[in-house]
This record gives structure tokens, sequence and C-alpha cells, in this order.
């Protein structure tokens, strides 16, 4: 049997003022509110609730270890280094298409709810927005490549460490929010005793824009500027959804609004609609690749070009 489950409740502060079962978008698009559309699971593949970092799971010591080391190294001058080094985008020259495939040998250690290839979970994903969302052919796609990013795990991205690639993101420049996951393990970081960064705003002003906020490095910037810099035609919150999916602190606690403008808080509900097929489509049940890959293939065309550089 399939339990619908309703959007996570936000704590008391951090509530979103829009119903987002009966959410129209700017660009016209009534969110689904049928009965076929599509169901989250009650549980992952290993049994238990979706991103509970705390039940017991063959997974569990891996993951915590995961976020222990990331929270220490990912620091700002860190993380503005990573940017100016992956910025130069000269590590590939390759298709949409070839990406995906090099990620058949990728399982993300930050992910508590699935060890299939991540190549599975784009197609998952792209595969379930598509049975809700038929015509809206650019958030199709974003859900494939929305991950590729995570080539950076591979030598020739650099082997970067998991910790350095994937798992949830944070901003830098300002104080932790406790909304971060396994939040104890921050006070290593060389960043938590830095008076500049310790308040709530840190560096930045209220309403600044995430834009100008650094967010921990990872896939989702890498595969952003890549997206940005190659001169896609995929709108601007595909992008927002690209280099803010893992933002959990934000789309799923509320955390960090103040830092928001008036455009994020639009990209914001295409994010939260996205988010829903990210995290509970993940599934056992395999997609047939060479069934459905024609159809990626011509939205790729449309919106990229053959080559990219990486």
């Amino acid at each position: 049997m399939t339990i619908l489950i309703p959007q996570p409740e936000l704590s008391e502060g951090h509530i979103d003022d829009y119903d987002a079962k009966e959410l129209v978008l700017d660009g016209g698009f009534v969110v689904p509110n049928k009965t076929e559309a599509f169901d989250a699971p009650e549980i992952n593949s290993f049994g238990n609730s979706f991103r509970d970092y705390n039940a017991e799971s063959e997974r569990k010591k891996t993951v915590e270890e995961f976020y222990r080391q990331q929270h220490i190294n990912q620091s700002y001058d860190y993380v503005m280094k990573m940017r100016e080094e992956y910025g130069k985008l000269d590590k590939a020259v390759m298709s949409i298409w070839e990406c995906c495939e090099l990620l058949n040998d990728v399982v993300d250690d930050s992910d508590p709810d699935l060890d299939e290839p991540q190549i599975q979970h784009l197609l998952q994903s792209a595969e379930a927005i598509r049975k809700d969302y038929p015509n809206e052919d650019w958030l199709h796609l974003t859900a494939l490549i929305h991950d590729l990013g995570k080539v950076l795990l591979l030598p020739q991205f650099g082997q970067l460490p998991q910790w350095a690639v994937v798992g949830d993101t944070f901003p830098l420049g300002c104080a932790f929010d406790e909304s971060n996951v396994h939040h104890k393990y921050f006070t290593d970081n060389p960043d938590f005793k830095n008076p500049a960064y310790s308040t709530k705003n840190g560096i930045y002003e209220e309403g600044c824009g995430l834009d100008n906020v650094v967010i921990s490095w990872g896939h989702d910037d890498y595969m952003y500027l890549v997206a940005k810099e190659n001169g896609t035609t995929l709108p601007h919150a595909a992008l927002f959804i690209i280099r803010y999916h893992s933002l959990y602190p934000l789309h799923k606690a509320g955390a960090y609004k103040h830092l928001m403008n008036k455009e994020d808080e639009e990209d914001l509900k295409w994010l939260n609609i996205f988010n829903k097929y990210d995290l509970y489509s993940k599934s056992k049940v395999l997609v047939d690749v060479d069934e459905v890959k024609p159809y990626y293939q011509s939205l790729i065309k449309k919106y990229f070009t053959e080559k990219l550089r990486w």
C-alpha cells in the first residue's frame, strides 16, 4: 500500500504562506491535486523514514561520519578556493548524457535513503515529475541533471572527498543555523569562532538575495556553474533548483529565509515542488534507461549545446 505523506511541518516562525497543493505559479501552472499524482512512500528502501539521520540502519555510521567531516572542513575560505578552481571549467568537454553515464559508479555516502547508482535516482525523479507535469519539459530535464555535479567524486574531476561533493548544503559567512543536520560538529569548523561570521546575518544584509550568499561547496554549485557558463536556455527557476536543492535548512526548516529576496521567494515555490520528487521518488524499482533515453536526449538538445565545458 502506498501512503501519501504531507509536506514536513515547519517550526513556528518558519511556516510558508501558501498551500503547495493549491499553489498557482507565475507561469500559470497549477500544482496537481488529483488522485493519480505521484504518491510519496512512507519509508525508504532501508525500512526507515526518509531523511531520518537517527534511524538504525547499515548506513547510519557512514552518514554521520560524513557530516562530521563536512561540517569541520567546509569553511568560507575553502569554498572560495573551490569556486575559483572549478569555475575555470577545464576538467572535460562532453555532453549532458555522457555525464549521466559517468554517474553509474557513484554512490552518495551522505544519503541515508538509497544506495543505488545515481543515474537511477536522476531518472526516477525525472519520470515521477514527467507523470505529474507532462507539459513542463524544463522541469523534467532539471530533475535529470540536478545531481550531475557529483562527477566531482571521479578521478577525472579531482576525485574530491565525499564531504566536498554531496550532502546538505548551508551558507557560510554567517551563523550556522541549528536546523543543519548534525549541527554539533560545526564547533570544530574554523569559521565557528570567527566574530564576523557568528551572527544571524554575518557578513550579509537582510534580503540581499541568495546569489550574494556563499554556500558550502558541492555538486549543486558546480552543476549550476556548468549550466550557466555554458549558456543553457533553461529558465531561472531551473538554475535555482539545481543550485539550492540540497539546502535543506532553507526549504525544509525555513532557516536563512531572511537572506532571500523577492526573486528567491518565487523560485523557492518551484523548489518546494521539486523537492517532493527529489526526496520521495528514491526506489529499488529501476527505470529502463534505454526506453527513456530518446526523450531526455531531445530535451538536452533543446536546452543545451551538444558539448559542454566541465
